[in-house]
């Protein structure tokens, strides 16, 4: 645990405070990433994304498996966070450059997708049966956070890159709409018609604040860059997503969002209710005493 200001509240986990962190008592909106960030109904998707990749790439002469599989990970990951339809539009773009011939990209998200459901479908029937309770496919503790943030009045969205009709579905199923109301965003046919920028610039410009007021959450580059370009807050959430609630850091997830300028890293949100009453400079009788 990284702890830098005197008055910060003395925390229970593993909370890593970037040298940008600092009080921002005018938040008043507050944005969210969805798979990995608050759910784990996709957990794993990485182990149906990379063999896919794995599957279509061409060879380069003396490559071996591990570095294709290197090479497709970081490929992927790098635009975790962006719609699914770009990190196809790189494995067609990886495919050209070794001299093969790529299918559309849509035709590619399509078959992860299908692959995807066979791995995750227990999962959302069960919750539709009600047999699995929603807060166990949920990042620990976030459901008590995002009630915190509801009831001190701010205003909550939710931004995804999976298609929004997915994540409007699975949001329900983990009774988190509620919090959100109208404002969940994911990703649409037409591709260039959502971002998680364009998301942002729309939080600003139709509530006439300033990047400041703007608090994020996320376990992807691009939610973490966007608030940082925007002069927001950065929380990023290195989930250990296999081991919910272990309140260890996914190293690779740490290093990575720490490279791209997250203020605050956290494994999940066991310590985030203290942590957003520090930020908006709230008291707490958890303060450590000097």
């Amino acid at each position: 645990m990284v702890q830098t200001p005197d008055d910060l509240p003395v925390f229970t986990g593993m909370v890593e405070l970037g040298p940008a962190f600092g009080q921002r008592p005018g938040i008043t909106h507050v944005l969210f990433d969805f798979d990995g960030t608050l759910s784990l109904i996709r957990q794993g998707w990485p182990e149906v994304m990379v063999p896919l990749f794995v599957e279509m790439l061409p060879r380069l002469p003396g490559e071996s498996e591990v570095d294709v599989s290197r090479l497709v990970l970081d490929d992927i990951m790098r635009l975790n966070g962006k719609q699914t339809i770009y990190q196809m539009m790189q494995l067609a773009e990886r495919i050209r450059e070794r001299g093969g011939e790529p299918r559309d990209p849509l035709w590619y998200k399509h078959e992860y997708l299908r692959r995807l459901e066979e791995r995750i479908c227990h999962r959302t029937q069960g919750l539709a049966a009600s047999q699995i309770r929603p807060d166990e496919l949920l990042v620990h503790s976030v459901r008590p956070l995002l009630e915190h943030l509801q009831n001190r009045g701010l205003q909550l969205y939710l931004a995804s890159g999976t298609d929004e009709y997915a994540v409007k579905k699975e949001a329900d199923l983990l009774d988190v709409s509620r919090y959100f109301g109208p404002h969940i965003y994911g990703a649409q046919d037409d591709y260039k018609r959502f971002s998680k920028k364009i998301v942002i610039d729309r939080i600003l410009s139709s509530h006439n604040i300033g990047g400041e007021q703007l608090l994020a959450f996320g376990d992807g580059y691009v939610e973490i860059e966007n608030t940082r370009q925007i002069g927001g807050l950065a929380v990023a959430v290195a989930s250990d997503e296999a081991n919910n609630g272990s309140g260890r850091f996914d190293p690779w997830k740490r290093e990575r969002l720490l490279a791209v300028g997250a203020h605050v890293v956290i494994p999940d949100y066991r310590d985030a209710v203290a942590l957003v009453d520090y930020l908006l400079g709230i008291g707490s009788d958890s303060r450590r005493t000097p």
